[in-house]
């Protein structure tokens, strides 16, 4: 178990025993596990299949298409504990931040025809196809496009991070239906947002897609994707034509949520494993952990993460009351991933050189935390949304 604890008062008894099941399915994927995916840039097929089967990834899909009926608040429970446990929620999280452009907008027809199949496993909806080379943070500046032809949209375009595509059965992919404006003001209209079964593809038009992977850093299954003239029905749009913007804005704070739970979870894991490791190595008669130069930085480190964990949970209270929650998922997001990387320091530096040994994993979880900082979004961007929309200053790009 680890040693610290859930802040008091938070979380219900119900939300606790949710915890407790998925530490405990945790336990059957150990460092090893984790170990040898990352050394060989597996997907964590056994791993996502038994949460997928447990019904974990489908808290977030209301009961009666088969899902948990659960908040953004459980959802997060569920990716702190996969990282808390040594784990990388990498492999699956997409399929919970997706879930709010097709529950929200969706068609009822598309909600029956794909909903209850991702709740059982038999479909995957992990892919997320948004950001192009040139564009990078700003959306609006697109090029992949989407041309109404009969009954159908033709997409042609280049994407990069889109990550999970091969291992994916449906795929969110934004393109612009009609060409961006010379307005300021009109620049996010004319952009949609289309499910593509990927199944189709594969099967009849397999030439129209053409995926790259790139190795990163980190095991993540990502790619640069090309999107040649493909062929997807009209029926495959999510809500209105040129509205798909804002149906991509409308699930940020719960991807900005779940993704400061992953950091929360990391910071909790190298706090766990640091805490461990200084009070059983003995250097000079001692343990290191009696020295305040090892103490000091690792309750620092804890003190930044608590403080993070709490504004995890006032974000995902107020998503889930239905409540504005930018600023406090914007700041959850930011200050857990300058939490878990301080931790993730700290941890290393408590274990010396045996840190950067992957047997121990310590550097494996470093390099995995240090995504947060720089995605779903950039630190700098969130302080630029604090300082323009919190604070009330100009807008600074």
């Amino acid at each position: 178990m680890p040693s610290t604890p859930t802040p008091v008062g938070v979380t219900t008894e119900a939300q606790e025993q949710l915890r407790g099941r998925v530490r405990e399915l945790c336990t059957r994927f150990p460092d090893s596990y984790w170990r040898e995916r990352d050394r060989n840039r597996e997907y964590p097929d056994a791993f996502v299949d038994a949460l997928t089967e447990a019904g974990y990834l489908a808290v977030l899909i209301p009961t009666e298409y088969g899902g948990g009926g659960l908040g953004i608040t459980e959802g997060s429970i569920v990716l702190e504990e996969i990282n808390r446990s040594g784990g990388h929620s990498a492999g699956c999280h997409a399929q919970m931040y997706t879930m709010g452009a097709l529950l929200k907008h969706g068609s009822e027809q598309q909600k029956k025809a794909y909903l209850p199949g991702i709740a059982d496993g038999s479909i995957r909806l992990q892919a997320f196809s948004i950001t192009e080379p040139e564009a990078g943070s700003n959306t609006t500046d697109i090029r992949t496009t989407a041309i109404r032809d009969g009954d159908d949209y033709v997409i042609s375009g280049h994407k990069n991070w889109t990550s999970r595509i091969e291992q994916s059965d449906l795929a969110l992919v934004l393109a612009r239906t009609t060409p961006r404006g010379d307005d300021p003001a009109e620049r996010t209209q004319g952009i949609s947002l289309f499910l593509v079964d990927l199944r189709e593809v594969r099967r009849d038009e397999p030439d129209t897609l053409k995926v790259e992977p790139v190795r990163t850093m980190f095991n993540y299954a990502t790619n640069e994707v090309h999107y040649n003239d493909m062929r997807v029905p009209a029926s495959a749009l999510i809500g209105e034509e040129g509205k798909g913007f804002r149906y991509v804005i409308d699930g940020w704070n719960a991807e900005r949520i779940l993704l400061a739970a992953e950091a929360v979870g990391d910071g909790y894991w190298f706090i766990d494993r640091a805490t461990s490791y200084a009070n059983e190595r003995q250097v000079f008669g001692r343990p290191i952990g009696a020295n305040q130069g090892v103490q000091f930085p690792l309750a620092r480190a804890y003190a930044q993460v608590g403080a993070a964990d709490l504004m995890r949970y006032r974000a995902a209270a107020l998503f889930d009351a239905d409540q504005k929650c930018g600023e406090q998922a914007n700041l959850a997001k930011f200050l857990a991933s300058e939490a878990s990387w301080q931790a993730g320091n700290a941890c290393l530096d408590t274990h010396g050189g045996y840190g950067f040994v992957d047997s121990w994993d310590v550097e494996r979880k470093f390099r995995e935390t240090r995504l947060y900082q720089v995605a779903p979004v950039n630190n700098n961007l969130v302080l630029a949304y604090v300082g323009q929309h919190v604070l009330g200053m100009p807008r600074s790009y």
